[in-house]
């Protein structure tokens, strides 16, 4: 298991919104809806120095909003599956932004799946705690995946 801190401060993504009201397979909805209608936010989305998209989340929050975890034993909750942006972007009809507090994470790579659990049990053999809801990222460069799990607010 690769396991790295990370400090990232507040940012924002647009994306495409569901909650876990919808149903079983919501969050693979969201990605399809939002990759085929990619081109109406892409010039939006955040570039590098080398014009490479800077990442795609898949952003959780509780219902409240307020980035907490989600509830009943994590099954409850919005999700945004988009691409990071600039603060002041403004979402077109149809997307929605949502500005991520800054955090430092516990970023778990997520290369098999699992990587949520392996993470809360980090969390917990390191007497760390948990104080907002986790966060899936791919590295654009990399196509590799992570979850952020938020253990300090900055």
């Amino acid at each position: 298991m690769n396991v790295e801190y990370r400090v990232k401060p507040a940012f924002a993504v647009i994306g495409k919104e569901g909650s876990t009201a919808e149903g079983p397979g919501f969050i693979q909805r969201l990605w399809e809806e939002a990759n085929a209608c990619f081109s109406e936010i892409s010039p939006l989305a955040e570039r590098d120095g080398a014009g490479d998209f800077c990442g795609f989340w898949g952003l959780m929050s509780d219902f409240s909003r307020a980035f907490g975890p989600w509830t009943e034993d994590f099954t409850q909750g919005l999700y945004l599956a988009g691409a990071e942006c600039a603060e002041d972007a403004a979402a077109p009809r149809g997307w929605v932004k949502w500005i991520v507090p800054g955090f430092e994470y516990l970023v778990v790579e997520n290369d098999n799946g699992g990587a949520f659990e392996t993470g809360l049990a980090y969390l917990a053999a390191h007497d760390l705690t948990l104080v907002g809801a986790a966060q899936d990222f791919v590295c654009p460069k990399t196509g590799k995946g992570s979850v952020l799990l938020p253990i300090r607010r900055l």
